[in-house]
Parts: structure tokens; sequence; C-alpha cells
């Protein structure tokens, strides 16, 4: 498979996930809370995916008792913990604050693919991670700011809603050695489900989820932001190095705010244009390969890329 179309699937995932905030806004005005909006989205998920891999490809609901673990990594700390340390720095200071404390994930992600993966931190890597940070930052007019103060536990929180995030791609990267995206997708949605439902109470508000509105943002966040982002970025973390499926992943706050600009009207400043512009060229940094010149054979030209 090229290269090319992989990192087009895995913007593609991210760009869904960008898209997350048109329907979990709409349900926290129902009346849910973020834990409650974590369940639905992996429950209601799960329980559209299983049935449709059982009735068209059954084969790839088979796993080893022993990848269990890793599963349960990927849907306990890889989402569930993720969702619920980013919305308590959210509640705790700010949405800006939040995003860009998150989108630290790509320097853990290095860190880790360097430990398990042995991949190659290089300077284009490096500068990525910087241009991401710094465009997130501008991006959610974070910078330039004035006099902001974040208390250590915020920060704290944040950089683990970081690297737990970052931890879908080491483990996800590490068990698609054994199993087609598809596989790892269900069972990831499956186990966060167990483990969160039950906590939910989700039952209790039986009489708000009857409402066809509310239906129809489940459908949204499950469907869209859930099932078809995790199986794109899952496919396309398959096929490339995980830290740059990570860096690739900074497009989901733009695609947030271009939703806000083409759908609610919303207007960009220079500073936002700017951090658009640097996240956009990390990632072309990122996914960029010249050709080179190495030798002559046989009268002709070989390539190589660097």
């Amino acid at each position: 498979m090229k290269q090319s179309i992989a990192y087009f699937v895995t913007i593609l995932g991210a760009s869904f996930w960008g898209l997350t905030g048109l329907f979990v806004e709409s349900l926290y005005h129902f009346g849910f809370t973020p834990w409650e909006v974590v369940a639905i989205r992996l429950t209601s998920a799960t329980i559209i995916l299983i049935p449709i891999i059982s009735i068209f490809s059954p084969k790839h609901l088979k796993v080893k008792i022993k990848h269990l673990p890793h599963f349960f990594g990927l849907g306990v700390g890889s989402i569930v913990l993720f969702n619920w340390l980013y919305f308590t720095v959210m509640e705790q200071t700010s949405m800006s604050i939040a995003v860009v404390l998150l989108y630290t994930s790509p320097i853990f992600v290095s860190i880790l693919s360097k430990l398990f993966f042995n991949e190659v931190i290089t300077g284009k890597k490096v500068m990525a991670l910087i241009m991401t940070l710094i465009g997130c930052s501008f991006v959610i007019k974070l910078f330039p700011i004035g006099d902001a103060t974040v208390s250590l536990s915020s920060i704290l929180l944040g950089l683990l809603s970081a690297f737990f995030c970052g931890l879908y791609s080491i483990i996800g990267k590490s068990v698609s050695k054994y199993y087609n995206f598809l596989t790892i997708t269900t069972y990831t949605l499956l186990t966060g489900s167990l483990f969160i439902f039950p906590t939910s109470r989700l039952w209790e508000k039986a009489a708000i989820l009857q409402q066809v509105d509310v239906w129809l943002n489940v459908a949204g966040v499950a469907i869209i932001s859930t099932i078809l982002a995790y199986i794109l970025y899952t496919f396309g973390l398959s096929y490339i190095e995980s830290s740059k499926a990570a860096i690739l992943g900074s497009v989901e706050p733009i695609i947030a705010i271009l939703i806000g600009v083409i759908l609610f009207g919303d207007s960009l400043t220079p500073w936002q244009i700017a951090g658009i512009v640097m996240v956009i060229s990390s990632a072309f940094i990122t996914v960029y390969h010249k050709k080179r010149k190495i030798k002559i054979r046989g009268g002709k030209l070989n390539w190589r890329k660097t």
C-alpha cells in the first residue's frame, strides 16, 4: 500500500475526531455530564459496530486471550481515562489550555516509539513537533496571551491526558502486527464500554434518551466521530510510524475551528490563520520525502527517499 494513501486515511480519521464537538456540545445541552457522554459514545458505537462485523466479517472478531490486556489498555487507558482527564482539565482551566496540553501527546508518542519500536527521532520530527505545539496554541487562542495562570495539578492532569491519548498510537501499533484494524477498533470500543457503562448510570436518563434530537447526536458521535474516526486512524497506523500518525492527528483542532467558521460564522484572527498554516506545514514536513540520486546502474539513475 502506498504511504501517501495511509497518510491521507490517518488525516481523515483525525478530521472526523475534529467533528466530535458538534455532537458532544449538543449532548451537554440535554443535561449529560462528560462521563455520561463518554459512556454514550463508546457504548453506542460498540452496539452498532459489533453486529455489523458479526454479519459481514465474523473472522475479525477472533482474538487470542493473551492479547486482551492490549485491548483493555486501548479501551480504558487510551479512550476512557484520556477523555476523563481531558474533560477535567477543561473544567479546571479552559478548553484552550486543555487542548494545548493534550497536543503534547506527539512528544510522548515519539519518545515511546523510540523505546518500543526503535523509531528514529529525526530533526524533521522535532521541527514538526515544535510547529504542531506552537500552531495549536495559536489556533485555539492560547497565544499570544497576557497573564494566564495554570495550577500545577491541572498541568499534570493535562500531560497525563496527552500520555494516555498517545498510548493509542503505541498499543495500537503493537497489536496491528497481529490483527486487522477492524478487530482492533471493535475490541477497543468494547473493553472501554464494559468499563465505563456500569458506572455511568445512563439508565437513570432513559426519558432524555428517548428524544429524537438526542439520538441524532448519539448517532453522529458514535458513527462519525468514533467508529469511522478510529477505524480510519487505526488503518493508517498499521502502515506508518506511530510518531508520524500522532503528528498527523494534530489536524483535529484545525477541523474543529474550521467547522466553527463554516457552520457557525466564527471569524479567524491572523494568529489563528498562522497557527493553521503551521500545523498543516508540520504535517507536510512529517510526510514529505525528497528523492536524491545515489548511483548509476546500467546507464539509469537510481533514487532513494530521504
